[in-house]
């Protein structure tokens, strides 16, 4: 199953204002218990409640196997790969994994630097890592 990571609806005057938001897609792992959720660097922007949510609801609906496409995401923050780590020890727990995919030369530094390339499996988006 793919998720795609959506804004939350405005809220205030700026609700008035805002075009309809997109529908939040339910999370539901597929017969392999994985997930996919897509980020992009707007909604990495909006601050990390957000990404939170969306790995927090990936987890809770069962996903053993978490990848994350980071394709459209230019720059990583500390705090977004602690999240992962986070939701990484869950899914190690069930037996499964984070996979981090498209992954780009920036980030990949920042887990080099933090010795999270040997903690969590990176994916080439042509040539993905069977579960």
């Amino acid at each position: 199953m793919t998720v795609t990571a959506v804004h939350r609806p405005p809220t205030g005057t700026d609700a008035a204002q805002a075009a309809p938001a997109t529908p939040a897609v339910p999370v539901r792992p597929g017969r392999d218990g994985q997930v996919v959720v897509r980020l992009s660097d707007e909604l990495l922007a909006d601050g990390l409640a957000d990404l939170r949510w969306l790995l927090h609801d990936a987890l809770l609906s069962g996903a053993r196997r978490l990848v994350v496409d980071l394709s459209d995401v230019r720059q990583l923050s500390s705090t977004a790969v602690a999240s992962f780590l986070w939701a990484h020890r869950t899914c190690r727990a069930r037996g499964g994994a984070v996979v981090l995919r498209g992954v780009n030369r920036r980030t990949e530094d920042l887990l080099h630097r933090t010795g999270l390339w040997r903690v969590m499996q990176l994916e080439d988006p042509a040539h993905p890592v069977e579960g």
